[in-house]
C-alpha cells in the first residue's frame, strides 16, 4: 500500500514539474478597482515573479447583478489588473483576457468569487511554453524539389528578323540546379570585349544557360560576382560593371530583380599571384562567378 501511494505521489509531482501557475486578486462588491491590501498583493507579486510569463487573465464576479452588468464588470476587473501588469512583466502576444461574470463555479463564499485570475508560467519552464499551453506547432511539409529537365538548344529571333540556334550545356544547367547554398561556380566561356562590360556574342549561350537555370529554379536566388586580372586595382570598377551587365539581361528577360544581386572583387581574390605567369592564368583571375544564396 506504501508503495502505491509513492507512485501516486511521484506523477502527481512529475506533472507540476512543468505547468502553468496562477495567482488571484479580490475585488470588493460591484468595484473594478482593488482595495489597499489586494493592490500591494498584486504589486508584492509583481515584485518576486520578475522573470514569469503570463498567459491568461481571466475575471469573474458573484451572482448578485444582472447578467449583462456582471459581464461588465468581469471585463473592466480584468482591464484593471492588465494595465498595471502589462508593463511589468511579460506576456504573451495571444495572451487572453477572458470576463466569465458570473458565469463560473461559485464558491459559497461570495467574496471568494469576485477575483481575476493571473495564469503565467515560471521561468524555468519557459522552453516549453507551447507544451504546457497544450499548443500544437505545424510542422510545415517540405515539398521534394522536381528536378529540371533542360533543351541542350534554343532558337532566338535576332533583331534583322532570321533566326538562330543556340547549343546549350545541359550538364552545367543540371550542376547549377543541384548547388546548394554557398556554392560558388565559375561561368566558363563568358567573355567581354576588351576593358569593357559589354559581353561578347560568343558568350550567349552562357548567358541564356543561366537564364534557363533561374526559370526552372524559380525559388533559386543567386549573386554575380565579378573578379579582373592583369592589374593591382580596379579603378574602372569593370569587376562590378561585368557583374551587373549579367544581372541586368537576367531581369530585362523576367527574372525578379529580388533573386538576383551582383557585386564585384577587382583584384581582391585572385586564383592565382598578381602578376600573373601565363595567359592561362590571366583568364582563371578574369572570372564571373555565381554563388548560389538560396535554391
Amino acid at each position: 500500500m506504501k508503495n502505491i501511494f509513492l507512485l501516486i505521489v511521484i506523477f502527481a509531482f512529475s506533472n507540476k514539474i512543468y505547468s502553468q501557475e496562477a495567482f488571484s486578486v479580490y475585488f470588493e462588491s460591484n468595484k473594478h478597482d482593488l482595495k489597499k491590501v489586494q493592490s500591494e498583493r498584486l504589486e508584492n507579486f509583481i515584485a518576486s515573479h520578475k522573470d514569469v510569463k503570463i498567459v491568461a487573465i481571466n475575471g469573474y464576479t458573484d451572482e448578485d447583478g444582472t447578467t449583462g452588468f456582471n459581464d461588465s464588470l468581469a471585463q473592466r476587473r480584468v482591464n484593471f489588473v492588465h494595465n498595471i501588469v502589462k508593463s511589468k512583466l511579460k506576456i504573451r502576444d495571444d495572451f487572453k483576457t477572458r470576463s466569465f461574470g458570473e458565469k463560473h463555479v461559485h464558491s459559497k463564499n461570495k467574496a471568494e468569487n469576485r477575483k481575476v485570475d493571473i495564469y503565467y508560467i515560471e521561468a524555468k519552464d519557459l522552453a516549453r511554453e507551447d507544451e504546457i499551453l497544450g499548443i500544437k506547432k505545424e510542422i510545415p511539409v517540405k515539398k521534394p524539389k522536381v528536378k529540371p529537365v533542360f533543351t541542350d538548344k534554343i532558337t532566338l529571333s535576332n533583331p534583322n528578323g532570321t533566326k538562330s540556334e543556340l547549343v546549350l550545356d545541359v550538364a552545367f544547367m543540371e550542376r547549377v540546379s543541384e548547388a546548394k547554398p554557398g556554392e560558388k561556380i565559375v561561368l566558363e566561356n563568358l567573355n567581354f570585349q576588351l576593358n569593357t562590360f559589354a559581353i561578347t556574342n560568343d558568350s550567349r549561350p552562357k548567358l541564356y544557360e543561366l537564364l534557363e537555370i533561374m526559370r526552372k529554379n524559380p525559388q533559386m536566388k543567386i549573386q554575380i560576382q565579378g573578379h579582373i586580372c592583369c592589374m593591382t586595382n580596379d579603378k574602372q570598377d569593370l569587376s562590378t560593371k561585368r557583374a551587373k551587365a549579367i544581372t541586368k539581361f537576367l531581369e530585362i528577360n523576367g527574372i525578379e530583380d529580388e533573386r538576383v544581386t551582383f557585386k564585384g572583387f577587382g583584384v581582391t581574390q585572385p586564383i592565382h599571384a598578381i602578376p600573373e605567369k601565363s595567359e592561362q592564368e590571366r583568364a582563371a583571375n578574369r572570372r564571373v562567378e555565381i554563388e548560389i544564396v538560396e535554391n
